[in-house]
């Protein structure tokens, strides 16, 4: 007996299976099923990997964007995982960890998922507040307040259809895409060197700088809090209980995910390229700073318009990520703990714990305290990550799980080596944050 036939409860109940799955056309299938992947993509975009990236393009040029490209690879084989998980077994990452660990283990496991979720939320209120500042001179204080009411318009769109939250996703994405391409066009990238950033340099592993931004790269890569989001709205779709549905379910969700993780290799590689075009070269080759980067590209690139498009798109960003990370806290304490609040509570209880001490920092150091913090949320997320990574792995690789939806002999020879890699990145990153 497969783990579904067991299962009694849904991942989010008030839009389990809300959109309609048409039948006919490969075409209509794959509309019907896009829309996940890009909620999980926010998260590969958010503010939190912007520092990494921006110290990676100012001081190497483009050397570090094969570390970009394989990162981007390896969320693509977790992210395929977590989906699979989802609609295989009728669970998403938090039910499954309850039902196969011990009272005890499940709730520790909850814990550092929550403090997880409120580092990655406290990133993206700071990004969010900073492109405020920057963009119109609000105070820090006030952006921090402001970027909360993102709560009340998650719960209208997903009252309304939870199709609308897809969409308004997208759309952000869409205005972070074009920010960028006009920010290449003004940049003026080497396309022959942009072209051999993608081929893996061994100077990456011999110059012990270089390393260290490109394990921050890497470390930051993979959320642990997408695994538990995937698993969970990739079952919103409306597709029939059997085999050779759930199946196909797969299949389309699978090529949403990875569509979609390309876009955010795409953005991820733009914020480098830009870097390296704008700064490497220059005396401002150490820039890392987000408030820097903004006033040096005005200067540099010739138009204001460098500098606007630069916050708007940390604006997008911070904000879209905010978005999936309130979903994300729902998916998690339901998973986790079988407890169900009003989503309202509990979208203001996450932003609550990402607010106060942003506001803190804000109040007692300042703007300049707010890049700390931004490392700080990454050191976190760093942390929790295995605890989500090697449970996934485990599920989706058991037969007596997933049932005839098993993961393939492949797909499990390349993910237990890409979670040792990464959790071992992930120590060594945090050895040198503390130790180094």
């Amino acid at each position: 007996m497969s783990w579904r036939q067991e299962s009694s409860s849904r991942s989010l109940p008030e839009v389990h299976g809300s959109v309609p799955v048409p039948t006919g056309s490969f075409w209509r299938k794959l509309f019907a099923f896009a829309g996940p992947g890009y909620l999980v993509a926010v998260g590969y975009m958010d503010p939190g990997n912007w520092a990494t990236d921006l110290a990676g393009g100012a001081k190497f040029g483009y050397t570090l964007l094969s570390v970009i490209m394989l990162s981007n690879l390896m969320a693509i084989l977790l992210q395929a995982l977590s989906l699979r998980l989802g609609i295989a077994s009728g669970r998403d990452l938090a039910q499954a960890c309850r039902d196969h660990y011990s009272p005890g283990a499940t709730f520790v496991l909850w814990i550092l998922c929550e403090v997880a979720i409120a580092a990655c939320d406290l990133a993206e209120v700071i990004g969010a507040a900073i492109a405020l500042n920057l963009l119109f001179g609000l105070p820090m204080m006030w952006g921090v307040c402001l970027t909360s009411l993102d709560v009340l318009l998650v719960l209208w769109l997903q009252h309304r259809q939870f199709r609308y939250v897809e969409l308004l996703v997208v759309l952000l994405i869409v205005g972070i895409a074009g920010s960028f391409a006009v920010e290449l066009v003004l940049a003026k990238p080497a396309l022959t060197a942009v072209l051999g950033g993608l081929i893996p340099n061994p100077e990456i592993v011999r110059n012990p700088e270089m390393l260290y931004i490109a394990v921050g790269i890497l470390g930051a890569t993979v959320m642990p809090h997408n695994l538990y989001l995937h698993s969970s709205i990739v079952q919103t779709r409306k597709y029939l209980d059997d085999v050779p549905s759930r199946r196909e379910a797969i299949r389309f969700a699978t090529i949403d995910s990875t569509f979609a993780l390309m876009t955010a290799l795409f953005l991820n590689g733009a914020i480098l390229v830009m870097a390296a075009a704008a700064f490497h070269g220059t005396p401002h080759e150490s820039v890392a700073d987000i408030g820097d980067a903004y006033v040096l590209l005005t200067p540099l690139l010739g138009t204001s318009l460098a500098s606007t498009l630069f916050a708007v798109a940390l604006l997008f960003s911070g904000q879209n990520a905010t978005l999936t990370g309130t979903l994300a806290g729902q998916i998690v304490m339901e998973g986790f703990l079988n407890i169900r609040l009003r989503p309202w509570l509990r979208r203001l209880v996450t932003r609550l714990i990402a607010i106060i001490p942003a506001l803190i920092t804000v109040a007692l150091y300042g703007e300049k305290g707010t890049g700390q913090l931004l490392i700080l949320s990454q050191v976190i997320l760093s942390l929790q990550l295995p605890f989500a990574v090697f449970p996934l792995v485990l599920f989706t690789g058991d037969r007596r799980k997933m049932g005839d939806l098993v993961a393939p002999v492949w797909m499990r020879a390349l993910a237990w080596p890409v979670a040792v890699i990464i959790a071992a990145l992930n120590v060594w990153l945090l050895w040198q944050t503390f130790f180094g």
